[in-house]
């Protein structure tokens, strides 16, 4: 027992922890920077003021994660996030199809507490920090709710991933909150002082039908006008989630202290809507709906943005600006909202894309005048405009992932984040991301101790890609079709397409590039051609231009409803079919049309379609493409870029190998393949569910043989795009042979990467 008098002086229960590197906040950001550092061998603590992993993705808020994907309605193709963040999306939509928020919660806290160098404080709240001098912080104070224990957390890197900047803010680091005026940094996108200088907070509610009718009582404080919302006139009962992003308020307040008063108002909104949707008598089918979750803190969107030693802008996003220092990338667009939220007479968003994916620099990745901080999560160094973009939850956690390799080179040199660059530091950055599963536009994982490199490679077959043998199915050209071919430089092949119709009608073909390398957006128009079609039968398109360098080119069909084309049950790695699609969730109309000065780019988009849709068009090439050899696995990059960068093996090959061998015996322990999970799908992680919880380019059953045969790891149900092997005891081999089967019968095995260490 326990027993105190009132007389003694007491304090809170006191403990001090130090780590290598200490990480505020445990959003996506957060925690894809943790864990990151923590398998370089780093010693993070990841303090976190919620009970629960994920911030706005979690269950307190339920936001679907996206990125650079854009719900598949951009012109970014293969474009997911790689990484930490790619294994979370994958292990969500294999465990997770259904979307459940409270399983991926699970999953986030599974992923962190899998690693022995985290240390994880949950429900703890930084409240204040000591510094040794003006620009160094020495520890961090915390206060943990639920244990009643005060923490004194002290590191030579601090890493703010707070959302609001709780560190940066108390550490005296430069910030900005609010839009900067045009003239600034000549942003033709600056919004008005009419338009509002920041984005507000969203929260959400979830209904569950119960099949009986169910009343509502609304509470006092519901708003009790809906028609002050002027989205009320389109409301849809059916709607929930984060499908109700347009529930905005605060961008007139001051987002990060009024947050309680913006709660409150969004509290009104919420219950005075279902109380319309309930009581009004214009929503017959909401009779059994009831409320199942109101969500009790908001999702916040815009606060403070600190500044780095540089500031990325609309100029980086459009222009798609080259960094020397690129450590990560994104591609949503530049969405901005009217800071009157659901109060505004105007649109929800503004959203106005690039023609590809932006780079994202390591200098804006920490800040300008604290010297052991690093920036993570939506408060890094961008201007108001440039935030429309980056803001969103893969794109930050993607760069996050910068700060955790980052901040194991800091403590591996002893130097600052700014003297990475200073001191010659930032290849080698770069290229640990880029190992550790990151891919940055533009560069190659070059890894000398791969020893792969120094290896000959073959392999049991390779895929002769001339097109497909036949059509499966007819689908009429009711909107402009394409298929998106990567060939060889030099004269473009000839191309037949399966293609049929009543009576005369006209076809019109044309074949585009991308003005930029490694981009899907088709400006620049190769040739076009008009064929006549009567019946069913092979159309011949000779385009006679040539290729002055390998790259993808668009075979684009424009719409006649009354042609049918074929196409292929066959999927294959790199090889993919796009539809000038509208996709109203990201303002997608089938064209960008701008508005003049607004410094934005006009085209058209081109997309996939979605599974079980999206099937190729069954062309055939009058000479094969040679684009799926074995050498792909060594060339560093993991996913289709410029080329599919991948070896496909062929498709009748009943035991497809590769075979890697050496002239001197070779000491390997671990080894790692990168596989296809299919960067080009979004795996949105709440609402939107997937056809598969395996993506079908994905090799599920593999193993690994030595120049001896024996069998040194196999493994059965793989789902995940990046296995590394670590072997028990290392083996010394002069080669090695990886089995793979297919994983469909329509879809032949591909593998993007292979690599081998001794150590």
């Amino acid at each position: 027992m326990i027993k105190q008098d009132g007389e003694h002086s007491r304090k809170l229960h006191l403990q001090e922890l130090r780590a290598d590197l200490i990480v505020a906040g445990g959003g996506l950001a957060g925690v894809c920077a943790a864990v990151t550092a923590a398998r370089t061998g780093t010693k993070v603590i990841l303090v976190q003021d919620r009970p629960v992993l994920g911030g706005n993705s979690s269950s307190e808020v339920r936001l679907w994660v996206l990125g650079a994907t854009s719900h598949m309605g951009n012109n970014n193709r293969w474009a997911r996030e790689g990484g930490v963040i790619d294994e979370i999306l994958v292990e969500n939509t294999y465990k997770n199809p259904e979307g459940n928020p409270l399983i991926l919660d699970m999953l986030l806290l599974d992923k962190v507490k899998q690693e022995a160098n985290i240390t994880l404080l949950l429900n703890t709240a930084v409240y204040s920090l000591d510094k040794k001098d003006a620009e160094t912080i020495d520890c961090l104070r915390a206060f943990c709710s639920q244990n009643s224990t005060e923490y004194i957390l002290k590191a030579p890197l601090f890493c703010d991933a707070s959302g609001d900047g709780i560190v940066g803010f108390l550490s005296g680091a430069a910030f900005r909150m609010g839009a900067e005026s045009r003239q600034e940094f000549d942003e033709p996108m600056a919004p008005t002082t009419e338009y509002g200088e920041l984005l507000g907070h969203s929260l959400y509610f979830y209904s569950k039908d119960t099949g009986k009718p169910v009343k509502f009582t609304a509470p006092d404080f519901a708003l009790p006008d809906i028609s002050v919302i002027p989205r009320y006139r389109s409301f849809n009962a059916q709607d929930y989630g984060c499908r109700l992003w347009w529930v905005e308020y605060g961008g007139r307040l001051d987002t990060v202290h009024q947050t309680e008063d913006i709660k409150w108002q969004l509290w009104k909104v919420v219950y005075g809507v279902w109380n319309y949707i309930k009581n009004s008598g214009k929503f017959p089918e909401a009779e059994t709906l009831t409320l199942e979750w109101v969500g009790t803190i908001p999702g916040k969107r815009e606060s403070r943005r600190f500044e780095g030693d540089y500031i990325m802008t609309q100029h980086d996003l459009v222009e798609q600006r080259e960094h020397d220092d690129a450590v990560a990338y994104g591609g949503w667009s530049i969405d901005l909202h009217p800071a009157d939220g659901v109060f505004s007479e105007r649109p929800g968003c503004n959203q106005w894309h690039s023609k590809g994916v932006f780079q994202i620099p390591y200098r804006s990745m920490y800040s300008r005048n604290i010297s052991n901080l690093f920036l993570a999560g939506r408060i890094i160094s961008v201007s108001h405009v440039a935030f429309g973009a980056t803001r969103v939850m893969a794109t930050v956690a993607h760069a996050a992932q910068a700060v955790g390799i980052a901040a194991n080179l800091c403590t591996k040199y002893g130097v600052t984040p700014a003297q990475i660059i200073e001191k010659g530091y930032l290849s080698e950055l770069q290229q640990n991301l880029i190992a550790s599963g990151q891919y940055i536009p533009g560069l190659r994982l070059k890894d000398h101790k791969d020893l792969v490199h120094s290896a000959s490679i073959t392999a049991s077959s390779q895929l002769s890609f001339s097109g497909f043998s036949q059509p499966d199915l007819w689908k009429p050209l009711t909107m402009a079709a394409g298929q998106l071919i990567p060939l060889e430089k030099g004269p473009v092949p000839v191309f037949s397409i399966p293609c049929r119709a009543v009576s005369k009608e006209l076809l019109t073909c044309e074949l585009w590039l991308s003005s930029r390398k490694a981009s899907f957006t088709p400006d620049v128009l190769l040739a076009s051609r008009q064929l006549q079609i009567e019946g069913e039968g092979y159309a011949e398109l000779d385009f006679n231009v040539s290729l002055e360098e390998s790259g993808y080119v668009f075979l684009i069909f424009r719409q006649n409803e009354n042609l049918e084309l074929g196409y292929s049950n066959q999927r294959i790695t790199g090889i993919l079919s796009v539809f000038n699609l509208i996709n109203k969730a990201v303002s997608n109309y089938g064209k960008q049309s701008p508005p003049p000065g607004s410094g934005v780019d006009e085209f058209e988009f081109w997309c996939p379609q979605r599974r079980p849709q999206g099937e190729n068009l069954a062309f055939r090439l009058s000479r094969h493409a040679d684009v799926f050899s074995p050498e792909n696995v060594r060339n560093g990059v993991d996913r289709p870029v410029d080329q599919p960068n991948a070896w496909v093996a062929g498709s009748r090959d009943p035991a497809p190998c590769l075979s890697v061998s050496w002239e001197e015996p070779q000491r390997i322990s671990t080894i790692v393949l990168s596989f296809d999970s299919d960067f080009d799908h979004p795996m949105e992680s709440v609402l939107m569910t997937h056809p598969e919880t395996v993506m079908p380019f994905c090799v599920r059953n593999y193993r690994i043989c030595d120049d001896q045969g024996n069998e040194l790891y196999s493994r059965s149900g793989n789902y995940q795009t990046r296995n590394i092997i670590r072997l028990d005891d290392a083996v010394s081999t002069k080669g090695l042979k990886i089995y793979v089967e297919h994983p469909l019968a329509t879809v032949p095995a591909a593998l993007f990467g292979l690599r081998c260490y001794e150590n």
